[in-house]
């Protein structure tokens, strides 16, 4: 420890134990003991205290008859497992029964201060910290915390119980930690003392009628399982599995969740799935007497099980399918050729659990679509997959939603009826929809084969879009509906096969196409925003994947989609004016967005989108829009477009003089990418990005050098960049500062060759400027610049120093052990004004 802190130390340490003084936060707290926990990390607790008694005195102040703070008390309780986590500390500390009045009976255990959740937290804590050595365990076992952290299990706080049986596990596997080479015996007599206590009250637990019990002990024993993986685990599971077994017994399964979360866990543990401890088989049964519902994430983490009995698996994936499988049924529909599926169709618990109620139908219906969601993208999903059944069952669910299914028994009419106008299954079904276009994994190619086959597959992808196209053009669709909606078609769009060296949408995916614009320009016009959004953002995935293509290019032009999205640019709300802007970019860099000719002038032509985008960025009054209108410009110097192409430098010189007085950060960032694209350009590309990198110096002529940096002065680059690296908002300044090193490091080699005057008039007025705009004078511009000047103040400024200060956090000069101790002093008035260091 620092002498300075050493010396405030004493009085900080007074200042916690007087409860008549205000107490410090919970963040100087944490900083606090952060401190304390670095310090014994990196050195002996033992000569810290003895080198700062106050400490002690601290500790032993807290447990007078006081009204003291529940924070400090806490922090107290803490900062002592932090000193005991060292065997010799915890021993000096026993020599006065400090521990044990502490955290045991005479301390805070029977005192008013442990009804405040915060004090009961930092005695867990505490603790935990403690518990790293075997002086430890002989301590807890004798000072009957192991009983108390039993009760805090229950604790009506969730932080508190969470945090008991955490410590539960971690001294369980302490005191076994000894016995982890060997194979421990299944006698309890045999095992340490901590250890036979708490399984035991686990074994008591599992015993209990009362589900609290039950789950606190299977929640032990999932972390348990889930953190260690030494032999000791296979003994404990082999000694606990009967009575987990047992708990099958009962109707209704008690704990079910915790019980599925703990099975799993011992599946995924290395030492358990591959012993032959029956592990297999009580997964098997598990799955056999758990609700429908229940079952479902069980079946799922078997799916997912890198090694599983493959008949473990088949009936986990049958369990999974049953309540779509229902679904087919109820509505008169073969299952197909997949005998999985055929299987899970007879079950009499699904249909009632999707009878039961609209919530448990909703509720088991959108589960097993996330669960199949999650599992189909998978390497290990089952094979084969019934991908035929499941097209059909998602499309049939979305029917069902809409009333447009046809019901065949009594069972497909009450889900019709329990599912009409449900947003939540038709979100969910939607977006199951769309990954099933997905041609991923050993099926690809599958869905593909689809559009080509010329009955069965091709009459169910007839009737996706069919749905799909549904969804869009009804009224009734929810803005959360119709922007999954678009989404799902994209993907099938995006799936549909391509003919061999081409790229544009084959003919069944092109006549959908073509219903679709209809039906998207309804959308463009809608009341509803989000609406609004989603078609702009459907119709810039379009023109990304096919704007190039023909058929695309023809179906589009021949609509109002164009026109409608240009309106659009003025829409009343932000974000639908940036996703326009984005679209009216990428539909004018593909060349599918034309001036009409203004009915004014008959001759003429309206104002052109680049002035359009212009005058977005100098009057729109929200961020977003000028942040997209900065976007599109960048990609548009990439990419050459005419418009830019036609005059680059007034291009530049406007957009960068406007982007340097927006007040929205993002735009000005935008700017200097901007501005990096034209300094690249101008420059030509660079052999590498890192201003640093090691490259051979070859001289080149002067007069090129100076040719070349004579457009950036004359757009005011160079006035852009160094008013940015002194911008108030840290991101802009960096990238500021990365453009100018990249650029001395461009012209290093060549820059000697001008005649450079670091002493000039100009190179000082210019460097006097930057001093004042870095001391927050910004006003005065730098105005014209020359060549040599811009290359005499890349070289003056330290931009080495700016990015590493820049590179630093903004309190790094305030996160001292020392500035926290004295702001802590402050706060009571201990200190002078003078000597607190705040932040």
């Amino acid at each position: 420890m620092d002498p300075e802190c050493s010396q405030l130390l004493p009085a900080l340490c007074a200042v916690l134990a007087d409860p008549r003084q205000p107490v410090a936060d919970d963040t100087c707290l944490e900083k606090l003991l952060d401190w304390f926990k670095t310090i014994t990390k990196a050195g002996s607790s033992l000569l810290l205290l003895q080198e700062n008694p106050c400490l002690v005195e601290l500790l032993c102040h807290v447990l007078k008859p006081q009204d003291l703070s529940s924070r400090v008390l806490s922090f107290s309780l803490r900062l002592a497992g932090v000193f005991a986590a060292q065997e010799d500390c915890f021993q000096y500390l026993q020599q006065g029964e400090l521990l044990p009045r502490l955290f045991g009976e005479p301390g805070p255990l029977g005192g008013a201060a442990w009804t405040a959740p915060s004090v009961r937290s930092g005695w867990i804590q505490g603790l935990r910290s403690l518990a790293q050595h075997p002086s430890a365990l002989h301590f807890l076992a004798d000072c009957g915390a192991v009983d108390t952290i039993f009760s805090l299990q229950g604790d009506s706080s969730l932080f508190v119980a969470s945090a008991a049986g955490q410590l539960l596990v971690h001294i369980l596997g302490l005191s076994m930690q000894g016995l982890a080479e060997g194979h421990p015996s299944l006698q309890a007599g045999d095992w340490p003392v901590c250890a036979q206590k708490i399984v035991g009250h686990i074994e008591e637990s599992l015993h209990s009628t009362a589900v609290p019990q039950i789950t606190q002990a299977l929640n032990v024993l999932t972390t348990t399982f889930g953190h260690c993986h030494d032999p000791w685990t296979q003994v404990l599971w082999v000694r606990l599995s009967p009575l987990v077994g047992s708990l099958l017994e009962k109707d209704p399964v008690p704990a079910a969740h915790s019980l599925v979360d703990l099975l799993l866990s011992v599946a995924r543990s290395p030492g358990l799935s591959s012993s032959s401890c029956g592990l297999w088989e009580t997964l098997a049964q598990t799955l056999n007497h758990l609700s429908p519902t229940q079952a479902g994430p069980l079946a799922l983490g078997i799916l997912k099980l890198q090694d599983c009995p493959q008949v473990l698996r088949a009936q986990a994936f049958v369990i999974l399918l049953q309540p779509l499988a229902c679904v087919l049924k109820a509505t008169g529909q073969d299952p197909g050729p997949s005998d999985v599926l055929d299987s899970a169709t007879g079950d009499s618990l699904t249909v009632d659990a999707l009878l039961s109620s609209k919530a448990a139908c909703v509720g088991l219906l959108c589960r097993t679509l996330a669960h199949l969601e999650l599992l189909q993208p998978l390497p290990q999903r089952p094979c084969p997959w019934p991908q035929e059944p499941l097209l059909g069952a998602a499309v049939t669910l979305l029917q069902l939603c809409r009333g447009s299914a046809s019901p065949a028994s009594d069972v497909g009419r009450h889900l019709c009826a329990l599912l009409l106008g449900c947003v939540r299954v038709q979100r969910a079904a939607l977006d199951f929809l769309g990954t099933l276009s997905q041609e991923t994994g050993p099926w690809k190619g599958r869905v593909g084969s689809f559009f080509m086959s010329v009955s069965g597959p091709q009459e169910l992808v007839t009737e996706v879009f069919a749905v799909l196209l549904e969804y869009l053009r009804s009224p009734d669709s929810s803005p959360t509906v119709l922007k999954k909606a678009f989404q799902a078609t994209f993907r099938w769009l995006l799936s549909s096969p391509k003919t061999p060296g081409c790229c544009d949408l084959e003919p069944h995916a092109l006549l959908v196409l073509r219903e679709l614009l209809p039906v998207l320009q309804k959308r463009l016009c809608s009341p509803c925003w989000e609406v609004r959004d989603s078609g702009l953002e459907f119709l810039t995935q379009m023109t990304r994947h096919w704007g190039g293509q023909a058929g695309f290019r023809h179906a589009l032009l021949a609509s109002e989609v164009p026109k409608l999205t240009e309106q659009l640019l003025r829409d009343p709300e932000s974000y639908v004016r940036a996703s326009a802007v984005t679209v009216m970019g990428q539909l004018s860099s593909q060349g599918l967005h034309v001036t009409p000719v203004s009915p004014e002038h008959p001759g003429g032509q309206q104002k052109s989108l680049l002035v359009e985008l212009l005058h977005i960025l100098s009057t729109d009054s929200e961020g977003f829009p000028r942040r997209a209108v900065m976007q599109v410009f960048t990609q548009w110097l990439r990419d050459h477009h005419a418009d830019v192409a036609g005059d680059t430098e007034q291009f530049m010189a406007r957009v960068l003089q406007v982007a340097s007085q927006d007040l929205d950060w993002e735009v000005r960032a935008q700017g200097l990418e901007l501005a990096l694209v034209f300094l690249e350009q101008t420059l030509g590309q660079f052999h590498s990005h890192c201003p640093y990198a090691v490259t051979p110096p070859v001289a080149a002529p002067a007069g090129p050098l100076a040719q070349a940096l004579q457009p950036l002065c004359r757009v005011r680059l160079f006035e852009f960049a160094f008013r940015a690296l002194f911008d108030c908002d840290r991101p802009v300044a960096q990238k500021s500062c990365d453009l100018l090193l990249f650029l001395r490091a461009k012209t290093a080699s060549s820059s000697g060759s001008l005649q450079e005057s670091r002493s000039g008039p100009d190179v000082a007025s210019v460097e006097a400027a930057l001093q004042r705009w870095q001391a927050g004078d910004q006003g005065q511009p730098l105005g014209d610049l020359e060549p040599e000047v811009v290359l005499a103040v890349l070289r003056s400024v330290d931009l080495e120093g700016l990015r590493g200060a820049l590179a630093e956090g903004s309190d790094h000069m305030e996160k001292s052990p020392q500035s926290l101790l004295q702001d802590m002093l402050a706060t009571v008035g201990v200190l002078g004004e003078n000597e607190a260091d705040c932040y």
